[in-house]
């Protein structure tokens, strides 16, 4: 018997793209690759049977900047990105600097962190703080989607069939203050992470985002709203209350192991703090 091959494709626009997944609907789309060799040890390595490789499609791989807003396409490089510079925004540079090695930010693909199937990976807590928006496209039609929906617990990699990432939106807003922290706690394969975003107007807080990565996100808008509007530096009673709000915001979640909950409210504290008299 003779042994099946793998097939590969490389289409080059939208229309072969959808044409030839139309012809073989259990193909895979490949991006850098990363995910999907993950934790293969074997010399020979194991791929689907038919794979879509979107490496040719110069579509994905465009970014622009308007005064709004840094649109980057969903086969850009995360080295790539980091190379920008000051137009990214800090904290997602601190994020993409800490996933692997420089060896791996060369190959993997922004899109291909966000749509992991197997699991939360870490740019999505950056992401949701930024307030980014993907673009998701399949034959017919586009659409926009928050990145806080597309990583909720309910929605969490709402792909449509036949449909992929193709640009992802940031919003071009200046945040006076960012922290991210990433931290492993039962493995290298269990990471967590730590967003902490604030923007302050004539010594006010006029916007905090605090966002967590475990298996799913974490975010205390109570907390939040607690803050914003109030004066800088902040009072220390009005900082310690806010902490007091967060242990207890997560003393319900059971999902969080108690080393994590521990990381996450030494990382709001510390920085917090750091917004005190």
């Amino acid at each position: 018997m003779d042994v099946l091959l793998n097939r590969i494709f490389f289409p080059v626009s939208f229309n072969e793209l959808f044409s030839v997944w139309n012809q073989n609907p259990s193909a895979l789309p490949y991006a850098g690759g990363t995910v999907l060799l993950w934790k293969q040890s074997n010399t020979i390595i194991d791929l689907p049977p038919v794979i879509i490789c979107l490496d040719n499609m110069q579509e994905l791989q465009k970014i622009t900047r308007t005064e709004h807003y840094l649109e980057i396409g969903s086969m850009v490089k995360l080295n790539k990105i980091i190379t920008l510079g000051k137009i990214v925004p800090e904290i997602l540079c601190d994020c993409l600097e800490n996933i692997g090695g420089v060896q791996l930010r060369n190959v993997a693909t922004i899109g291909g962190n966000i749509c992991c199937t197997t699991q939360l990976l870490d740019i999505s807590a950056p992401l949701v703080a930024l307030d980014a928006q993907y673009e998701f496209r399949n034959a017919q039609s586009s659409r926009w989607v928050s990145a806080l929906r597309y990583h909720s617990e309910e929605e969490h990699n709402a792909l449509e069939k036949k449909e992929i990432l193709t640009r992802i939106r940031l919003p071009l807003h200046q945040w006076d203050y960012s922290m991210y922290k990433k931290f492993y706690s039962e493995g290298i394969y269990s990471n967590k992470t730590v967003t902490f975003l604030a923007k302050v107007q004539k010594d006010i807080l006029s916007d905090i985002k605090i966002v967590c990565k475990g298996d799913t996100i974490v975010r205390n808008k109570n907390a939040e709203g607690i803050l914003i509007g109030s004066h800088l530096p902040l009072h220390r009673k009005t900082a310690a209350d806010f902490v007091e709000n967060w242990k207890e915001f997560l003393s319900h979640n059971d999902e969080i192991d108690e080393f994590s909950k521990y990381e996450i409210i030494n990382c709001i504290e510390i920085n917090v703090y750091n917004l005190s008299e």
